[in-house]
């Protein structure tokens, strides 16, 4: 892995063996420390940033799930990311097609995790109206940390009552039976979480755009085509004037690009 930027005369392509500039396999704390969550700077302090893969034709998926246009190295920042979030918010429809199981803690980032005041794992908190969740599964029976189940106030009452048996904490963040995204964010900082990780799906993303509370997008650029009718990174209504956001670094590894994109 490289920098390609922000160019500096360490990730310049003239650097040494060793640098930032050079193409070689990336430690688990330089990809943390390149992937720190900013400091606070008022308001609630909360941070909520997306990482999503997209291929060359902007599919975020093949046959339904991400893994096939992923990567070691895109794994390798998957598993930062999710190190250094305190909750990872997904929708239900990608948790059932990615197969998710509970957060678990990793020794390289148990030092990190201690020091910034976190549990030992992020917790899961699956976004869905319907509750149609097999709360039988380790994600919501076993995890290290509590898995969080966001929904609507007229969500089915027996719905949130089996989640809540599995042993999972339901949280309300809207007024009808779904979720309000706006309110997710909001509900998530009042348990105490502020670094913030979604990793959609599509339609999730989305609706954290629409409601502008998205921070910062971490995509993945594989060098893949798939044609297709497969989703974008982000789904669901347009905006009425497209969001900018800047570049705030950018990785290479093998062709796939990892580019780090905050709110500009």
């Amino acid at each position: 892995m490289r920098r390609l930027f922000p160019v500096t005369p360490v990730t310049d392509q003239t650097a040494g063996p060793g640098s930032d500039g050079a193409d070689r396999e990336w430690s688990l704390a330089e990809l943390a420390a390149a992937y720190a969550y900013p400091e606070p700077a008022g308001g609630s302090g909360a941070w909520l940033r997306a990482n999503m893969v997209s291929t060359l034709d902007g599919a975020a998926q093949h046959d339904g799930r991400s893994q096939p246009i992923s990567s070691a190295a895109d794994m390798r920042v998957f598993g930062t990311l999710r190190a250094l979030a305190d909750v990872v918010v997904a929708g239900a429809e990608t948790v059932r097609q990615e197969g998710y199981r509970p957060a678990r803690s990793r020794a390289e980032f148990a030092e990190l995790r201690r020091a910034a005041g976190q549990r030992p794992a992020p917790a899961i908190a699956v976004v869905s109206a319907s509750l149609e969740l097999d709360f039988s599964l380790p994600l919501f029976t076993s995890p290290l940390v509590p898995t969080l189940v966001l929904t609507g106030a007229a969500a089915a009452p027996d719905r949130m009552a089996a989640a809540e048996k599995a042993g999972a904490r339901v949280v309300i963040a809207g007024d009808g039976v779904g979720v309000d995204p706006a309110r997710a964010v909001d509900a998530l900082v009042a348990l105490g979480h502020t670094r913030l990780l979604t990793e959609g799906g599509p339609r999730l993303l989305g609706q954290f755009v629409t409601a502008g509370v998205l921070d910062e997008l971490c995509l993945t650029v594989s060098p893949m085509l798939t044609a297709g009718d497969a989703q974008r990174i982000a789904g669901g209504p347009s905006v009425e004037v497209p969001r900018r956001f800047a570049l705030a670094s950018l990785l290479e590894e093998e062709g796939f690009l990892f580019g780090r994109y905050r709110r500009d």
